[in-house]
């Protein structure tokens, strides 16, 4: 699949929706107040010849905005120099996360007896899945907040005998479909769940004509990679994000 780097990334910063994204010179510098790494680090447009010179204007610009500096970096030979320029001037590489890429016809069929519940705004068993103990009260809390703010996403949610049990959304932007904030409850794990919402959020995709897709998921997050991987997702490449520790 050919992949079109500056779409995907902005199609990512559409779902996660930070209240400001500015733009310099092959950058996209996005600024919140969140947990989300995403939608706080800058992240370059290209994988090759990065102007490292643009550091410091992009640090200035957090600064500003009262706000510390961090980036969201492939690693990729076309990248070696921006690497090497961070660790430099004092940053860390941390929380490798793979992106992925699929095609939506490689997904599975929705089935009926999973009843997922699709919507066009955040309904309210949707958030209690982020903000139940099965996960960071702030992050959750966060996740929330970002998803519910996007005017790219369709949400989708369902429910079992104890309640709200699994929760996603997909945005459609920039021609691709991508999927976001995938949760299961902890007592609701290794049922399908996951795979009941991408086959649902699947349907909406092929209403609009929309193939190509993707998604970022922690590579440690091994269940999970597993299951996209059998959904035909492949990695595009990795990512870091380089923060100092001071």
């Amino acid at each position: 699949m050919e992949i079109d780097i500056e779409s995907l990334e902005r199609a990512t910063l559409d779902a996660v929706a930070p209240p400001v994204v500015e733009s310099l010179a092959g950058w996209l510098i996005p600024i919140d107040s969140t947990t989300i790494g995403r939608a706080i680090s800058a992240v370059p447009l290209r994988h090759d010849g990065t102007d490292t010179t643009l550091i410091g204007e992009i640090e200035s610009l957090y600064k500003q905005r009262g706000h510390k500096a961090q980036f969201r970096i492939a690693d990729v030979v076309g990248l070696t120099s921006l690497h090497t320029f961070l660790r430099e001037h004092g940053y860390v590489p941390l929380q490798p996360t793979l992106t992925m890429v699929g095609r939506v016809s490689d997904w599975p069929q929705p089935w009926p007896a999973a009843n997922v519940q699709l919507s066009l705004l955040p309904p309210e068993e949707w958030k209690r899945v982020y903000l139940s103990d099965s996960f960071d009260p702030l992050d959750g809390a966060n996740r929330v907040r970002a998803l519910s703010r996007s005017s790219s996403l369709v949400y989708a949610h369902l429910s079992d005998e104890s309640g709200p049990a699994a929760a996603g959304a997909a945005s459609f932007s920039q021609g691709w479909v991508g999927l976001h904030g995938l949760r299961t409850v902890t007592d609701a794990r290794r049922k399908g769940y996951a795979q009941a919402l991408i086959a649902a959020l699947g349907t909406v995709a092929v209403s609009k004509g929309i193939n190509r897709s993707f998604l970022q998921v922690e590579e440690g997050n091994l269940p999970a990679i597993d299951l996209y991987r059998r959904l035909g997702f492949q990695t595009a490449w990795r990512y870091h994000y380089w923060r100092r520790e001071s």
